[in-house]
């Protein structure tokens, strides 16, 4: 008998009609002959409802309580999907992040899961339950406070759940077909992959395509477990997701068992995001430490870095500007923590601009073809589209647009590198693309 996880996004619980079509699938993996563990989301839109709700009450400072609040949406999610498969002859018993077992540290809103300790869904198991788990939380060890994961952390509750059960695979079930080249809302010619590496995935998670949660997609490759991108809404193949790390493979006859070419695509992917804001801090001592104690700063504040530019500095002054990306509810944060540097840095002027579009192009195949950063550089331009930074790796480029500039950057780009599908146009069923 397999163990197989699922984890079904918003877009898959959206209503009752969904609800019950989701409890349909899952009791058909369970007489399968399957031992079936489910993962679910917050119906809908109901994490933004009580974010919005927590605006009007002036909660959002309140970091213990908004996560007790935004847990309940996955509570209400697991209890009702749980109650359809009871209606359906099945014996399903739901659990919070906490009863599961799911341990992480104290940083509420962005927890890190710290041990998986499953050991009430093992015994649900044993008796023969199907297993429902409110994702996106957990229970802080240090604490015993209840936390989140953080957006799309439900992906990660899945994965790890999966792996320490030691599941055969991890089904995440969304509104799309799998993985794309593309996001299909934005670029309707993208074509569905077949088999993606986790580091190829890693870089398109963490660089804008929003299908997988980046955490969930570090956390199966560092343990090894196969990850399978489906739609809740059709019976497609969907998208393997694997790793390098030795152990599990895909179940023998589906897609990632196949033999596949020799060598990988040179690109795998376009990604793009708009969630991004750049900060400039012009007129910076050209002298050692000057970067360490900004940097420093921005990461004891727990903000996260992406792109960072330093110009030469004039001879004639000494002083140089320093530019960086970062996740644009960051910004605000970035800034506080910037201008209180003002007198022992001792730059000039502080500058932010949130209008501003990231494009990722993404594939481990680049590092043995040269010319990927001219074909990029060459569609951009007869698009007419100019490019204020670029940032690259071994199997990435990124390059910053204006925001409104952005969608045709990505239909350009996904062009320029053959990426567009001869076949029929890639369905959003439920309008996210997750």
């Amino acid at each position: 008998m397999a163990l197989v996880v699922q984890k079904y996004g918003g877009s898959s619980v959206a209503d009752a009609e969904s609800v019950k079509r989701v409890a349909r699938r899952v009791v058909a993996a369970r007489e399968g002959g399957n031992d079936t563990v489910v993962v679910v989301s917050a119906m809908g839109d109901t994490t933004d409802d009580l974010l919005t709700l927590a605006d009007e009450v002036g909660a959002r400072g309140h970091s213990r309580e908004l996560d007790m609040l935004l847990t309940a949406g996955e509570r209400i999610s697991m209890a009702l999907l749980a109650m359809a498969i009871g209606d359906l002859g099945c014996d399903a018993r739901s659990f919070t992040g906490s009863q599961a077992g799911v341990i992480t540290d104290a940083e509420h809103g962005r927890a890190r899961i710290t041990e998986v300790t499953p050991r009430r869904i093992r015994a649900a198991l044993d008796e023969g339950a199907i297993v429902i788990v409110a994702g996106f939380q957990g229970v802080s060890q240090e604490t015993k406070d209840i936390t989140t994961l953080g957006r799309g952390g439900s992906d990660t509750t899945a994965v790890a759940l999966a792996a320490a059960l030691g599941a055969d695979v991890c089904e995440i079930y969304t509104d799309v077909d799998g993985v794309f080249t593309a996001d299909p809302r934005i670029v309707p010619a993208a074509r569905r992959i077949d088999r993606i590496a986790a580091e190829d995935m890693l870089e398109l998670a963490a660089h804008g395509a929003r299908i997988l949660h980046l955490r969930s997609v570090e956390y199966a490759r560092r343990f090894g477990v196969p990850i399978h991108v489906r739609s809740s809404f059709s019976e497609k193949d969907g998208t393997w997701v694997t790793g390098r790390a030795a152990g599990k493979t895909a179940p023998a006859g589906k897609t990632a068992a196949r033999g596949g070419s020799m060598e990988q695509p040179v690109i795998s992917g376009i990604a793009h995001d708009r969630g991004q804001a750049k900060v400039t801090i012009g007129g910076v001592p050209d002298k050692t430490g000057a970067a360490a104690v900004i940097f420093t700063a921005l990461a004891e504040a727990g903000i996260n870095i992406d792109m960072i530019v330093q110009n030469a500095s004039e001879a004639a002054t000494g002083l140089t500007d320093i530019s960086f990306t970062l996740e644009g509810s960051d910004c605000p944060t970035a800034l506080h923590v910037v201008e209180g540097l003002k007198d022992r840095v001792g730059y000039m002027d502080l500058r932010h601009d949130d209008r501003i579009g990231k494009l990722s192009v993404v594939g481990a195949g680049m590092r043995s073809h040269p010319g990927v950063s001219a074909t990029l550089f060459a569609a951009l331009a007869e698009t007419g589209i100019n490019i204020d930074m670029i940032s690259t790796s071994e199997i990435r480029i990124s390059v910053v647009v204006h925001i409104h500039d952005l969608e045709a950057a990505a239909l350009a780009a996904h062009s320029a590198f053959g990426l567009d599908t001869d076949g029929a146009e890639a369905v959003v069923y439920a309008g996210t693309g997750r």
